[in-house]
């Protein structure tokens, strides 16, 4: 396991969860993981002897570390540039604790994220061909 990779391909969720508190819009988001996704998994599949999937999940766990930490601990902020999010935390269980319910759910999102990226990793390292 090439964990020195692993936290360097998490500063893209160290970048993205403070970009998504100031500038990111919820609609653009998306997009802007997929791009991450793709370049982690070229990256992966190029440096990595093996274990592909597994590179990819420990990426996006890292990465949900980054996200929840600052989403919870800039959440007046956070909340103030995302009002989708914050009508959506009022229909979740323990609406009148946001930050827990942040807590509770990253590590979800985290998880299906790092399936994801699993998969492009080891899509990735079926394409690409090792020097």
């Amino acid at each position: 396991m090439n964990k020195k990779l692993i936290f360097q391909l998490s500063l893209f969720g160290l970048f993205m969860s403070v970009a998504t508190v100031y500038f990111i819009p919820s609609n653009i988001e998306p997009l802007c993981w997929l791009l991450i996704f793709i370049i982690c998994a070229i990256i992966i599949a190029k440096k990595c002897a093996g274990k592909y999937f597994l590179h990819g999940l420990y990426v996006s766990l890292v990465n949900c570390i980054w996200i929840t930490t600052f989403h919870i601990l800039l959440f007046n902020t956070y909340i103030s540039n995302h009002p989708q999010e914050a009508a959506m935390m009022t229909t979740m269980p323990l609406p009148t604790h946001p930050r827990i319910m942040m807590l509770l759910t990253g590590p979800v999102v985290g998880l299906i994220s790092g399936i994801i990226l699993g998969l492009f990793a080891l899509i990735a390292s079926k394409i690409i061909k090792k020097k």
